[in-house]
């Protein structure tokens, strides 16, 4: 965006390993960091914790949280009582749409993205999506995105002024090893990362599908994953 700004980038933050790698690629391409956490009344609410400590390590130019209370509504296993499914990812490809898909998440952490990118004067948002080892929930994918960036432009005083809104998802079509891989050349914070959906106090269950999917990818990268998990 025009105007006396430095180089800015808002960069959603949960504190887990894909948005801390993204928040490492803004980094590296000369961004200065302007990082967003949703505290949302998740069950994980651990990871509101680590992204502090990942904005911190990123030396950001300010983390911002900010509450919103999706459990409220609920229909995710992530704000409600159901259970969070354990030993299941990869039994069942055609199970559409997981439990664990928080109704509206994406969209309103975009919509919230964009108001502090208005504010600080920055024209790109990052955002960690990934669709190929976790393909089921609808709005990670390229197709939402391009909607948004559209939905942007036409809703916003910085869109009328004729400036526009940039998503960047670095990561979407990426495997974990390969997230991995280049949170490693990139120095990102990631033992400082939390994934679980389900953790015992702080520590990761080891059996959610956030889990098994990051254990598989620490495998498959053929790096120690730096986290302890409650099963081995």
């Amino acid at each position: 965006m025009s105007g006396p700004f430095p180089k800015r980038a808002v960069v959603l933050a949960s504190g887990g390993l894909d948005s801390t790698v993204t928040a490492a690629v803004a980094r590296h391409a000369g961004y200065e960091l302007y990082l967003l956490t949703v505290a949302y009344q998740q069950r994980h609410a651990v990871e509101i914790e680590r992204a502090k400590e990942v904005a911190c390590a990123l030396k950001a130019a300010r983390h911002l949280v900010v509450a919103v209370d999706l459990g409220a509504i609920g229909g995710s296993a992530l704000t409600g009582d159901c259970p969070v499914p354990k030993d299941q990812w990869g039994s069942d490809p055609g199970l559409g749409v997981p439990v664990t898909y928080v109704p509206g998440r994406n969209l309103i952490f975009l919509s919230i993205a964009a108001a502090q990118a208005e504010v600080v004067g920055a024209s790109v948002i990052y955002f960690g999506a990934n669709v190929v080892d976790y393909s089921g929930y609808p709005d990670c994918r390229q197709e939402f995105i391009t909607a948004v960036e559209e939905t942007l432009r036409l809703g916003t005083k910085a869109g009328m002024l004729g400036e526009r809104f940039e998503i960047r998802a670095p990561l979407l079509r990426m495997t974990k090893a390969e997230i991995i891989r280049l949170g490693l050349d990139l120095r990102a914070p990631l033992q400082l990362t939390h994934s679980c959906y389900d953790p015992l106090g702080t520590v990761a269950c080891g059996r959610c599908d956030s889990c098994l999917i990051r254990r598989k990818g620490f495998a498959e990268a053929g790096v120690v994953d730096p986290i302890p998990y409650a099963v081995s």
